[in-house]
């Protein structure tokens, strides 16, 4: 008798074999990008595209910022090597293009213009001689203001993306593993197999958000350095400028 019910057994053991096998075809075996995107739900779907869109967003932006600050650093080395040339103030101002595009010829436009209109018919500076120089540095911070305004443009595209990429790929985190308890209450099986898709696919969303929002943090510290530098760059040039005319308001009124 025990030797039929053991070869009763061995019979059975390929069929119970194909049983249990059966869900494992059911499972899925692309861990690929595109075998997550394809078979995750709507949630997952809208998430990664949500981050995909972020990326190419703040790495246009990075791209961006990238020429703009190369390009205010070769103005700006441009217009000091023409401005420190030996040639007057009247001679620079004259030789300036109207759609002069660097920030600091504008904002020697602006104080020499603010300079022509603060002197009487016989080219004497009238009234008070500090309210003149109040103006002046009124008129190149008011530009410079400006400027740097322009140039910190599309940082908070950088600022955004890092602080949030983080937590919508954590959101896609717990969505993913809310969806394996799911699958487990669905199968009663705890197996490795029966969670593995859901935790790779919050794996995936943990990585994807850190992978969106790491060079965002990264290039918008760089940019916030080059801010920095190129303010404290305009802002002494405005005071060279400032010095050079107060000294010729002084000589005017001597």
């Amino acid at each position: 008798m025990v030797f039929i019910v053991d070869m009763a057994l061995q019979a059975a053991l390929p069929l119970q074999q194909a049983v249990t096998a059966a869900p494992l075809g059911e499972v899925k075996s692309d861990f690929s990008i595109i075998g997550l995107f394809m078979h995750s739900d709507i949630i997952i779907k809208l998430i990664m595209i949500g981050l995909i869109l972020a990326s190419i967003w703040s790495w246009m932006v990075v791209a961006d910022k990238f020429f703009a600050f190369r390009l205010l650093k070769k103005r700006a080395s441009d217009f000091e090597e023409t401005f420190w040339s030996g040639r007057t103030l009247e001679e620079l101002d004259a030789g300036l293009s109207k759609e002069n595009r660097d920030p600091m010829g504008r904002v020697f436009s602006a104080a020499m213009r603010e300079w022509r209109e603060s002197q009487g018919a016989n080219g004497r500076i009238d009234g008070d001689l500090l309210g003149t120089r109040e103006r002046l540095d009124r008129v190149m911070n008011l530009v410079i203001n400006r400027e740097l305004t322009k140039a910190q443009s599309g940082l908070g595209v950088l600022a955004s993306v890092g602080s949030t990429a983080p937590f919508v790929g954590l959101l896609g985190t717990v969505w993913g593993i809310l969806n394996t308890f799911r699958a487990v209450s669905a199968s009663n099986n705890a197996g490795f197999i029966t969670i593995l898709p859901g935790i790779t696919e919050a794996l995936f969303l943990t990585a994807l958000g850190l992978v969106v929002a790491i060079p965002a943090v990264v290039f918008y510290n760089k940019f916030s350095n080059d801010l920095n530098k190129y303010a404290g760059r305009l802002e002494g040039y405005a005071d060279e400028l400032s010095a050079i005319l107060s000294r010729k308001l002084a000589k005017g009124r001597a």
